[in-house]
């Protein structure tokens, strides 16, 4: 069960692919995990859940950071929560694990909400106002070996990730690939889509992927 104020992102086939890759990463009391985008916190959760000996969960909504807060308690997990811009709270510290399922959904423009539900996935034109900066602040805060689960849509540009990664030392792979029929967000920008060259016509199927980069 989780509790969800207005304007958090719920727990989607994104978050639950992400849960997934979660699964298969070791974790033990002496993991340290960073969950950027927390949102409900549901990852956060897991990954307590999971053995991990210390958790952080980073979000910039005041939202999004109560609501992972109620629900970290609410499964009796203990996690830090924490509201911040990604990994800038988190600056100087170093993690085994990061997690994260930021927004990636390209909009109208690149103007980036500040409020309301559309922050949830809104992300400039293209998709990547978060993506990229995940991608270039992450290895700061990754220990020696450490791993980064994000998963994003191929609307978004898998490959640029997968660059940008590697061109900070990263090995990069692909560990989760699944197609979901579009929902009413990208529904409604099918059209916007199809103009910019982004899907074919008649295209009603999304595809997400969790990338894993080993520092």
């Amino acid at each position: 069960m989780l509790v969800r104020l207005p304007g958090v992102y719920p727990a989607q086939h994104d978050s639950w692919a992400l849960v997934e890759a979660l699964k298969q990463e070791a974790l033990g009391p002496d993991s340290r995990v960073l969950d950027l985008c927390a949102g409900t916190g549901i990852v956060s959760v897991r990954a307590a859940e999971a053995g991990a000996g210390q958790v952080t969960a980073v979000d910039l909504s005041r939202r999004a950071w109560a609501t992972t807060w109620m629900n970290t308690r609410l499964h009796g997990r203990s996690v830090r929560v924490v509201r911040g811009d990604l990994t800038e709270p988190v600056r100087g510290e170093r993690f085994n694990l990061v997690v994260s399922n930021p927004p990636y959904v390209p909009a109208e423009n690149d103007r980036v909400p500040v409020s309301g539900i559309a922050r949830c996935w809104d992300a400039g034109k293209d998709g990547r106002a978060l993506l990229d900066r995940i991608c270039l602040q992450v290895p700061d805060v990754l220990a020696a070996g450490g791993v980064l689960l994000l998963v994003q849509s191929s609307f978004s540009g898998i490959e640029k990730s997968q660059t940008m990664l590697e061109e900070q030392g990263l090995r990069v792979n692909i560990v989760s690939r699944i197609d979901i029929p579009f929902g009413p967000v990208l529904a409604a920008r099918r059209d916007m889509l199809v103009q910019r060259g982004v899907i074919d016509v008649g295209q009603h199927c999304e595809e997400l992927v969790v990338l894993r980069a080993v520092k």
